[in-house]
């Protein structure tokens, strides 16, 4: 029988089980609710872990986190020490002191998250009979959690591929944005894919670009036209509608008017396959270094994404 053409917009063959899981950091003392998402098949599995973008929990994506655990891999996440935490979570007496030390500690904590949340896995602490591959280990994040992933492969040799949707960290972030850096001082390649919004209102496609322009190594970026930062989450049009018409602090408020409405902007379905589609393929192409991964990513990408209703183009010009 002739192999079935690469396709990594349809879902994987796979049955996806989640396993929940209360997580004690003893060394931090904070409980992290927790949760994988994984293929009903043998081990050991690939693992990816997500993260989370700033206000928004492990439950953000699970459009995609559901569609590479049905294509073979374990995808795991947790709610950030900020969600976690009451002295984080809440914002204090409201000084600029106060909100300061606030924004450091949650930043500080970022990565030490995912670190224990991989070490958590991999050492053997989630019951049952999952089993990891430590030799295939793929970070993904969004907005601040994908400023999260870029850092900790600063101090993870373990990471061995990174996906990057609308990540912080640019050298001139905009009014409102956390002004976080990145310092890329890594000694390794480690093969990073990133992924804009046209229309994004906090962390344009400028703003990803400024940060895949310092990323050494292996990289690409493919930006969405007609998408804002919410086309990355679960449901496109709440989320992004509920931003649009909230209150935002003082600092952010002028990101209100700057934003479109749904109706000028591509559906989440759209948003959806074309991250679900591209994040697949990466990690395919660099974790289970899939030839058909790696052709289907070298070839016509604007041909295979405008077959799946994609409107999109790469760093330097069209897809």
């Amino acid at each position: 029988m002739k192999d079935e053409p690469y396709d990594p917009f349809v879902p994987g063959p796979f049955p996806v089980g989640v396993r929940s899981v209360q997580a004690r950091d003893a060394a931090r003392d904070r409980i992290f609710p927790a949760e994988v998402r994984h293929p009903a098949r043998p081990g050991p599995l690939p693992l990816v872990l997500y993260s989370h973008g700033s206000g928004r929990d492990r439950h953000s994506a699970t459009f995609l986190t559901t569609h590479l655990a049905s294509h073979g891999y374990a995808v795991a996440a947790l709610d950030h020490s900020e969600v976690v935490v009451a002295a984080l979570a809440s914002p204090g007496s409201g000084t600029a002191a106060d909100r300061a030390a606030r924004i450091e500690a949650i930043v500080g904590s970022r990565v030490p998250d995912l670190r224990f949340l991989l070490d958590y896995l991999l050492g053997g602490q989630l019951q049952g009979d999952l089993e990891f591959d430590a030799g295939r280990i793929g970070l993904v994040g969004h907005s601040l959690g994908g400023w999260t992933v870029l850092a900790t492969v600063d101090v993870e040799p373990r990471v061995g591929s990174v996906v990057a949707h609308a990540p912080a960290g640019s050298t001139d972030p905009l009014p409102g944005v956390l002004p976080v850096s990145l310092a890329f001082a890594r000694d390794r390649d480690v093969p990073t894919l990133y992924l804009a919004a046209e229309n994004d209102v906090p962390i344009p496609p400028a703003a990803v670009r400024d940060v895949f322009d310092r990323t050494p190594g292996t990289k690409r970026m493919l930006t969405l036209r007609r998408a804002d930062h919410l086309h990355f989450v679960d449901d496109v049009e709440g989320a992004h509608e509920a931003v649009r018409t909230m209150q935002l602090p003082a600092e952010a408020a002028w990101m209100s008017a700057a934003t479109r409405p749904m109706t000028e902007l591509c559906s989440g379905a759209q948003a959806h396959a074309f991250v679900r589609g591209l994040t697949l393929a990466h990690l395919d192409a660099t974790l289970r270094a899939d030839p058909a991964a790696a052709r289907f990513l070298a070839d016509d990408l604007h041909a295979e994404l405008t077959a799946h209703g994609i409107d999109a183009v790469t760093a330097s010009g069209q897809a």
